[in-house]
């Protein structure tokens, strides 16, 4: 099976990079699968209904979220219906959609994608390991599941890399979102899964992981809240990753970099 992943789409311009390339990446790739990060898209805080379906059409499969999750107000009715839109699944019992969601290809195969929230230095939450192994007590690589990828939406690299082990050899991958900042290990753990401590962000890297300079430097600088953080709105550099499954196992074959346009580096999987 082969598998894109996208980082965090940051603002208009992270928007739009998606929307441009998503479909000739399913095309060229010969992808069987997209998973976007979208917590940022509106404006850099929240996801929209619109801008959701927007993403849908183009040809994501599945969007998660994060810490920003309901950040826009009319997202929770949606998510409450849209069960290809998920939000961390160690939020509390009782909170509006789903942690994980249950994909069905057009030949019959199944992807199961789930989304954990870290707790170092974010918001209390629910344990996320223990949350992953509960929702693997119902699911099996290669038996019931074809493809198992994880979403670590996580601030620090430890509690991902953690992450990452944990869950070795039982999932196809694990890749890390919410620092925006592509990583560089991209690897095959020992036990079979496809790792990548975070993808990167789809936005303008002329910025403050894509917010507009000037008002961030101020807040480091001067210490005293300002102007609003307002995303930089230049050319996006697409960032995510490549991920190709055995099929009869589920577990990765490869894993690399995809990174398209804007201000890094270039970095095409050939096939």
């Amino acid at each position: 099976m082969r598998i894109l992943l996208l980082g965090d789409l940051l603002g208009r311009s992270g928007r739009e990079a998606a929307l441009k390339h998503i479909p000739a990446l399913r095309a060229a790739l010969k992808l069987d699968f997209v998973a976007v990060n979208a917590e940022n898209a509106s404006h850099g805080f929240g996801l929209g209904p619109d801008m959701a379906e927007a993403l849908f059409t183009a040809g994501a499969d599945v969007i998660t979220l994060g810490n920003h999750a309901w950040d826009r107000r009319e997202i929770i009715p949606y998510i409450a219906n849209e069960k290809r839109l998920i939000r961390p699944l160690n939020f509390p019992p009782g909170t509006p959609g789903a942690g994980a969601c249950l994909a069905t290809l057009p030949d019959g195969r199944k992807v199961l994608v789930a989304q954990a929230m870290g707790r170092l230095f974010m918001d209390p939450m629910d344990c996320p390991f223990r949350a992953m192994e509960d929702l693997l007590t119902r699911h099996r690589l290669g038996v019931t599941v074809q493809a198992v990828l994880l979403d670590i939406h996580a601030e620090a690299t430890s509690e991902k890399m953690a992450f990452g082990h944990a869950f070795d050899g039982r999932v196809s991958c694990v890749t890390g979102t919410h620092t925006h900042i592509p990583t560089a290990d991209h690897q095959i753990l020992p036990g079979g899964t496809a790792y990548a401590t975070d993808l990167g962000m789809c936005g303008d890297y002329d910025s403050v992981i894509g917010m507009t300079k000037a008002p961030a430097l101020n807040r480091f600088i001067r210490k005293m809240p300002g102007e609003k953080l307002s995303p930089a709105e230049g050319e996006a550099t697409l960032c995510g990753a490549f991920v190709e499954t055995e099929e009869a196992t589920g577990l990765a074959r490869r894993i690399e970099p995809v990174r398209l346009g804007g201000r890094l580096a270039p970095a095409m999987p050939v096939l």
